[in-house]
This record gives structure tokens, C-alpha cells and sequence, in this order.
């Protein structure tokens, strides 16, 4: 059995993203890795959204975030990469080829794990 916690959330995760306007979410860091710890690690998340106001992007940015928060019970970080400016983290959110939610359609990429 996995430690990932994102695995096993995928459907309810989807629904988060149908919700918020979510046009990709993308798992980094710890989480689809081996050495997350269930006890003390965060979740990382990159996120792009469809488009919309400001207004609707600060709700929906701040309500993913709560949304994520509430349905995994632990601290989740919530980046959008192009505000990214850090080049190494830029380059290590990149690297993450595998997409978690494409909500465009509201669908999930065949072959897509975390």
C-alpha cells in the first residue's frame, strides 16, 4: 500500500478542481515521491486555472486551497507556476510529468498517476 495520500483522493480531488475552475493540477514535492511522511509532510501542488476575472481567480485560487486543505487534513501549498520566480523550483515543478487533474473537459489523462 502507498503512503501517497493523493491516490487514493483522485475522484474527490477532480470534483475540488471541476468546482474551482481548475485547469490542471499537478502534485510536486514529497507527496508522489517515496519519502513523504504521513505524520509530518505537507502536500505541493502546481495549479492553472481556466480563464476568468480576478475576482474569480482569488476565489477560486483561496477556495482550492481550503477545499484541499479540508478533504486531505494537513497543510497544502498552492502555486501557480508562472508566478513561480525561483528558477531551481521553477525547473523542479516542471520536471513533474504527471498531471493529477486536466479539468478543462473535467477529465483525467489516460495513464495518469501520482
Amino acid at each position: 500500500m502507498t503512503k501517497n495520500p493523493i491516490e487514493h483522493k483522485k475522484r474527490e480531488v477532480g470534483t475540488l478542481c471541476e468546482r474551482r475552475g481548475v485547469e490542471r493540477l499537478v502534485p510536486f514535492g514529497s507527496a508522489p515521491r517515496d519519502d513523504f511522511d504521513p505524520d509530518r509532510s505537507d502536500l505541493d501542488f502546481s495549479v492553472e486555472f481556466q480563464p476568468m476575472t480576478p475576482h474569480e481567480h482569488a476565489a477560486s485560487y483561496f477556495g482550492l486551497l481550503e477545499d484541499l486543505e479540508d478533504l486531505f487534513g494537513r497543510r497544502v501549498d498552492l502555486l501557480e507556476i508562472g508566478t513561480v520566480r525561483i528558477p531551481y523550483l521553477r525547473r523542479k515543478i516542471g520536471e513533474r510529468k504527471q498531471t493529477l487533474v486536466v479539468c478543462r473537459d473535467c477529465s483525467e489523462p489516460e495513464g495518469v498517476g501520482v
